[in-house]
């Protein structure tokens, strides 16, 4: 069952975004990334206060370098639309599981980014998540 609303044409959304985000890190990265997705639409918190969808997740302002390049800007493929729904059922994976935020630095993770504790590394990307009592929605099971 889906723990955010989404229609066909979201699940291509997300999986345009997973790809061009981490397309390099596999599934599992692919994973990763869209739990962060998904946790923006569910948290109601921080930065993502009233972020309700997909289109306004992968949309906002500064959110996600990939949509401002060409890469995001082809087509959603199988693959993709796979690990897109997936995550849009409520798989949770670690590091991911209740992050927000991710980037990838030059070397290693710094302990905290925008004064977010590190949730943990996979491949290039570091994770980072609010605690419970900036952002108890993320930790709420579905």
């Amino acid at each position: 069952m889906a723990v955010v609303k989404a229609r066909e044409s979201d699940v291509a959304l997300l999986a345009r975004l997973i790809r061009a985000e981490a397309e390099g890190e596999g599934d599992y990265g692919m994973l990763c990334v869209g739990n962060v997705g998904i946790n923006r639409i569910r948290a109601n918190c921080s930065d993502f206060v009233g972020i309700r969808t997909i289109p306004q997740m992968v949309f906002q302002p500064h959110a996600f370098e990939a949509v401002l390049y060409g890469y995001f800007y082809q087509r959603a493929r199988e693959k993709e639309k796979r690990l897109a729904r997936r995550v849009i059922n409520g798989e949770r994976h670690w590091p991911a599981k209740f992050s927000l935020w991710y980037f990838r630095p030059e070397g290693d993770c710094p302990p905290r980014w925008y004064n977010q504790p590190l949730a943990g590394r996979y491949k290039l990307h570091c994770f980072y998540q609010p605690t419970a009592e900036e952002c108890l929605n993320v930790y709420l099971t579905f």
